[in-house]
């Protein structure tokens, strides 16, 4: 799934790729797939969009926005994100084909459930569109020790660390699949509640928010997701599902994966008790 990694890995490639090309082709919702979400009428995208030029690509939170002329082409939750040059096969099931002037083609596929949507310039009144352009990245300077106090401090005491930094949009792209990281380099469990932690407990929360994402960014996405040329991120999970049956590697006892607030959880018992 799209989270802040992945989306700012995806954009920074499709900047480099595919900018400057005109589009010549695009087939939408030629695979029927029942999670798949399309603003409009996917039948008319061929029409609005051939004949564009691709301006820019940009990641919005855990969102991937490709710029043409007055167009946007937004990709959120479980897209993949695939380019093709004119040498390579494509696969044959997709929700979004785009073709370009030199016969590279973006494939897009959606694992579980994904939205594609087609807007004009400033018209996406998307309430998760909206709210991502609105708050700042954890990636930016305006993610700040002061920022996220405030935002801890606008958060119900009585609700868990797992519901403050992974629901109700408080912080925009940032998951269930790059929360885990988050909480093990802190030393807190995700079912710990805010009331429970301490300053020093906050302020351990707010770094490790700002370097795990920053080096999961850095290194190309998570090793759980893969790019826009299909390779899998170079950032390896310390928890996850590829490591859910090995030892914490800091000390050794057993991850625990757990359902909790609509996931599966992972933490160590160990290094991340539940505060009291």
């Amino acid at each position: 799934m799209l989270e802040i990694p992945e989306s700012n890995t995806i954009s920074r490639q499709l900047r480099e790729t595919i900018i400057g090309k005109k589009i010549i082709k695009v087939v939408a919702a030629y695979t029927t797939h029942g999670f798949t979400w399309y603003s409009g009428d996917p039948s008319s995208y061929h029409n609005v969009l051939v004949n564009k030029t691709i301006d820019d690509a940009k990641a919005v939170a855990g969102q991937v926005e490709i710029y043409a002329a007055n167009m946007r082409i937004l990709f959120c939750d479980g897209v993949n994100i695939r380019y093709f040059t004119k040498e390579m096969e494509t696969p044959k099931k997709h929700q979004l084909y785009i073709e370009f002037d030199d016969n590279s083609k973006i494939v897009c596929t959606v694992q579980m459930l994904g939205g594609i949507y087609l807007n004009f310039e400033n018209n996406n009144k998307s309430f998760y569109y909206l709210v991502a352009k609105e708050k700042p990245s954890p990636l930016s300077d305006e993610f700040d020790e002061d920022y996220f106090n405030k935002l801890f401090n606008d958060t119900e005491k009585k609700l868990s660390v797992k519901a403050l930094l992974a629901t109700e949009q408080r912080i925009p792209g940032l998951g269930n699949g790059t929360l885990h990281d988050i909480l093990f380099n802190a030393m807190i469990n995700p079912q710990t509640k805010l009331s429970t932690l301490k300053d020093k407990d906050i302020d351990l929360l707010y770094k490790s928010v700002k370097s795990t994402l920053s080096d999961m960014t850095n290194k190309g996405g998570r090793d759980t997701e893969k790019d826009l040329f299909g390779n899998i991120g170079g950032y390896m999970t310390t928890l996850s599902s590829k490591t859910a049956d090995k030892g914490c590697p800091r000390c050794g006892d057993n991850i625990v994966k757990k359902a909790y607030l609509g996931g599966s959880v992972y933490f160590c018992p160990t290094c991340q008790p539940i505060f009291k």
